[in-house]
């Protein structure tokens, strides 16, 4: 129920019902006045060249160098020359086995097969995580599949169980096209992997290594949510679809990339709970940076002790001043560090 609004005294005595209430909403009201997202500060942007149609889909640093994906390339990574101006894209090609079954719908899996005949990218991969050895682990939006890429770029398909996508699909997820997995992060030992469902509902899922298997720890879903959501003002106020497009993990933390809202969340990474968000709206939206377009298309992110990396999918379009290659963007850590509470 929400709090009365303040008014003159009425002239009856109040009931002990309506003085509870009001101790409840004034004990409440410094939690509502913490709920918006500090904003973070961007240090630097970099136009990136060398990836085809401005498709970057995930970022991650693995070894001494920051990596990207595309998911308009179906066999190939990206290592992004930092040291250059602007930024290159240095490709590594694979050889790509052919994908698994991915227990989705026969006319889902069409759908997802005459897209990349027409746009390209039939793999459509969509996130990128790292372990501690540099072996690369790349989400097919497409397939529902998790393909892994070692330093020397051999690449194999991780054994997941058909359990995943029968669970998901049950919690309201991965039933609509192009809103199935978008965000993946494995911890350094690549013992425990979470991969994010994009939108319509949004979720998080988890799986636990078991020698050379994945599997569900009885339930692969932390969490799942639908609804929608009102942008940041300078988009209107128009709701949108709540969603999440990147998933990277920290310090023992999952860090969530929230398109709609532009804001990254620390999430609990054993519910999915979420813990605190900082926005970026207010650098991502200028009049010069923004994209006329009325979704969020930030879709890669990486998170390290000084700051993060988010990336621009732009499909190509330019922004307002102009720029259509894609951009990566790094903003400062919060004060007090990602760990700092409310």
């Amino acid at each position: 129920m929400p709090c009365p609004a303040q008014k003159p005294a009425p002239a009856r005595p109040r009931t002990k019902w309506q003085r509870t209430l009001a101790l409840l909403c004034l004990a409440a009201a410094p939690l509502y006045a913490s709920d918006a997202p500090v904003e973070l500060k961007l240090v630097s942007e970099h136009p990136v060249e060398g990836i085809a149609r401005g498709n970057l889909s995930g970022l991650a640093w693995c070894g001494d160098a920051l990596w990207a994906v595309s998911d308009r390339e179906d066999d190939q990574l990206f290592r992004l020359d930092t040291g250059a101006t602007p930024w290159r894209a240095e490709a590594e090609r694979f050889e790509l086995p052919p994908p698994p079954a991915s227990g989705l719908p026969w006319g889902m899996r069409m759908r997802a097969w005459v897209s990349g005949q027409v746009r390209g990218g039939q793999m459509d991969f969509e996130g990128l995580s790292c372990d501690e050895l540099g072996n690369r682990y790349l989400v097919s939006e497409a397939h529902a599949a998790v393909l892994r890429v070692s330093p020397a770029g051999t690449a194999q398909w991780l054994a997941l169980p058909g359990s995943l996508v029968r669970q998901a699909r049950a919690s309201g997820m991965l039933l609509h096209f192009n809103a199935l997995f978008e965000g993946i992060a494995v911890d350094p030992n690549a013992e425990r992997m979470w991969l994010a469902a994009e939108r319509e509902r949004r979720g998080l899922l988890v799986l636990h290594r078991q020698q050379s298997s994945w599997q569900c720890a009885g339930s692969c879903v932390l969490m799942s949510e639908g609804g929608r959501e009102l942008p940041p003002p300078a988009l209107g106020d128009s709701p949108v679809p709540r969603s999440f497009s990147a998933l990277t993990f920290f310090r023992n933390k999952l860090f969530v990339l929230e398109p709609s809202s532009y804001r990254i969340c620390r999430r609990s990474p054993a519910s999915g709970a979420v813990e605190r968000c900082w926005s970026f709206a207010a650098e991502a939206l200028t009049e010069e940076r923004r994209y006329s377009v009325p979704y969020g298309n930030v879709e890669a992110l990486w998170i390290d002790a000084e700051g993060a990396w988010i990336g621009v999918d732009n499909n190509g379009k330019a922004r307002g001043d102009g720029e259509k290659r894609p951009v990566v963007w790094r903003f400062a850590a919060p004060a007090g560090g990602w760990s700092a509470q409310p």
